[in-house]
């Protein structure tokens, strides 16, 4: 990484699922913008990191997250109000069609998923029908808290975002929230009194297959998933990911039967 290193500050690194390719934040130029360095495999050096042009501005970039296909890019517009945003810190997105071709130009989230507060560091997971985010809006439990906001297929928009809550959230700062590729596991940072200022958590993202709520995963449960087989109702579509695909199917039932006879607390 020597070849990356600067005397300015560079942080919230993306790595590409193929190890390939490195987006970053950095103030080099004398404001936050977003860089990316690529390599030819694992195995060789970084090479120069180039500005991404066509997305810094002079507001601030930071807190880059590209999708596991490598076309769209979500990221963190800061400290003063680009124009299109709903509030000084807002999420932005660029596309591209191919990884040849350059980043389109950003466009906002919109007023569902962003609002008047800051919203901060967007975490995408592998299927992207979920997006994880600090915010300070209102409804939280602290100053800053983890939000999460999810569509039923990537054609579709954004849902209205939702707090994750306790034990997640606390009446500390939690934020800066990163999803395991398998979306299985959730780490993020908190400023909660355990073992210093601001530490690096972890939590697991467990699908809810206690259907009927009665303590126990059974034939009942299965029963409220068939009944709404081939539907999107969100309580029964619990596969593949925690969250679901959008459909209740084979996949769905898969999981609960990976439970089926658990007592739940």
């Amino acid at each position: 990484m020597k070849d990356c290193i600067t005397e300015s500050r560079d942080l919230a690194p993306d790595l590409s699922t193929d190890g390939l390719v490195l987006h970053f934040s950095s103030d080099r130029s004398g404001n936050w913008d977003l860089y990316v360095t690529t390599r030819a495999t694992t195995h060789d050096d970084w090479g120069e990191p180039k500005s991404l042009d066509v997305i810094n501005t002079t507001h601030g970039e930071m807190c880059p997250r590209m999708t596991s296909d490598g076309l769209t890019l979500y990221f963190t517009d800061t400290y003063d109000h680009r124009p299109g945003g709903q509030g000084d810190i807002d999420l932005w997105v660029s596309k591209r069609a191919t990884t040849d071709d350059d980043w389109s130009e950003p466009t906002n989230l919109g007023p569902m998923v962003n609002s008047s507060s800051h919203d901060f560091a967007p975490t995408v997971s592998a299927d992207e029908l979920a997006i994880f985010f600090g915010s300070t809006r209102p409804g939280g439990f602290g100053a800053w808290d983890i939000w999460a906001t999810t569509r039923t297929t990537t054609e579709d928009d954004w849902g209205q975002p939702k707090n994750l809550g306790p034990p997640i959230n606390t009446s500390f700062t939690d934020d800066t929230p990163v999803i395991s590729f398998d979306g299985t596991i959730l780490y993020f940072k908190s400023r909660r009194p355990d073992n210093g200022d601001h530490n690096l958590w972890q939590a697991s993202i467990e699908p809810v297959v206690d259907l009927n709520s009665d303590g126990i995963v059974d034939a009942a449960d299965m029963v409220i998933m068939v009944d709404h087989w081939g539907t999107d109702n969100s309580l029964c579509d619990v596969g593949p990911m925690p969250w679901g695909d959008g459909i209740v199917d084979v996949e769905d039932l898969i999981v609960l039967a990976e439970h089926l006879f658990e007592e739940i607390p």
